[in-house]
């Protein structure tokens, strides 16, 4: 696996390296020695599955409360999003900052989402799939989130005509208020 490190401190793109022959190719898309190595949390223990039915549809931006935060693998299996990370680590040089990559069933590529960011995502065809690996178990009571178009952020979301979205995620409030 590559592992590029983004702006965001402790954040990766990571993409298999496919060794291929006749047959197709084989890649690892998870070492728990490697993520280990790179100073990630090595430690999964819950995988979860979005299917998203339209285009344009915004998860996000979530994230879980102390003492229970968590860091993510995220992976688009089946059609493609726009995936967004905001960190949100007061003590952070990156802190308050986002970045945005698109994962897709064709560029095969993850990204790492370390403890204290917030994640979203809005998918960019029907029938999106994406695959979550979690380094902590969901506390409902700790689940927490800030709004989408916060101004605080000012995040550059694709411009798609209809937008769907869940009443909660619409109305999460503010970052800092």
């Amino acid at each position: 696996m590559k592992f590029t490190e983004t702006k965001l401190k402790g954040a990766y793109v990571i993409e298999v390296e496919p060794l291929a022959d006749e047959r197709g190719f084989f890649a690892r898309s998870w070492c728990q020695k490697e993520f280990a190595e790179h100073g990630l949390n090595p430690n999964l223990v819950q995988c979860n599955i979005s299917f998203n039915l339209k285009k344009g549809t915004l998860r996000g931006m979530h994230y879980q409360a102390t003492p229970h935060e968590e860091a993510k693998l995220v992976r688009c299996i089946k059609g493609g999003i726009y995936d967004v990370i905001i960190d949100l680590r007061p003590d952070s040089p990156t802190f308050k900052d986002w970045f945005a990559i698109e994962l897709n069933s064709e560029n095969r590529k993850m990204i790492y989402i370390p403890e204290g960011m917030a994640h979203g995502c809005q998918t960019l065809a029907d029938n999106t799939e994406v695959f979550y690996q979690m380094s902590e178990f969901y506390y409902s009571e700790l689940a927490r989130g800030v709004r989408w178009d916060d101004p605080t952020f000012s995040i550059d979301w694709p411009e798609i005509s209809e937008l769907v979205i869940s009443e909660k995620d619409r109305n999460f409030p503010d970052f800092g208020l």
